[in-house]
């Protein structure tokens, strides 16, 4: 089992393993929040936090809702709005342990504009 937390401690997720890659994003908000993302089914992400602990963004056709601290402002995650067939959870790798991304493969993803993997 490993931990992510924001930056208070406030919000914590438990994920069951080590994730195999992390995504670089270049969307626009990606970008400005300098999150690198590690996936999990949904059923395997626990998020420990009090309800109002949290906040919540989306945008666009608001398919995903990034998941900040109310206290500290780090995000931590995104969640699925829409009930997909295969429900997943992006965890915000940089709240891990820096050296659980050691040797990670790095996939770079053009969100700014294809919605396709670079590599």
């Amino acid at each position: 089992m490993l931990e992510a937390s924001c930056h208070c401690g406030s919000v914590r997720i438990e994920v069951p393993r080590k994730p195999q890659a992390i995504t670089d994003c270049n969307c626009s908000i990606c970008r400005r929040y300098g999150v690198l993302w590690a996936y999990y089914p949904a059923a395997e992400v626990v998020v420990r936090a009090a309800r109002h602990a949290r906040s919540s963004y989306s945008w666009g056709t608001k398919g995903i809702r990034f998941v900040r601290c109310r206290r500290c402002g780090c995000v931590t995650h995104w969640e699925e709005v829409k009930k997909m067939a295969r429900p997943r959870i992006g965890v915000n790798a940089r709240n891990f342990d820096p050296k659980i991304l050691t040797n990670l493969r790095v996939r770079h993803l053009d969100g700014a504009d294809t919605w396709k993997y670079l590599d």
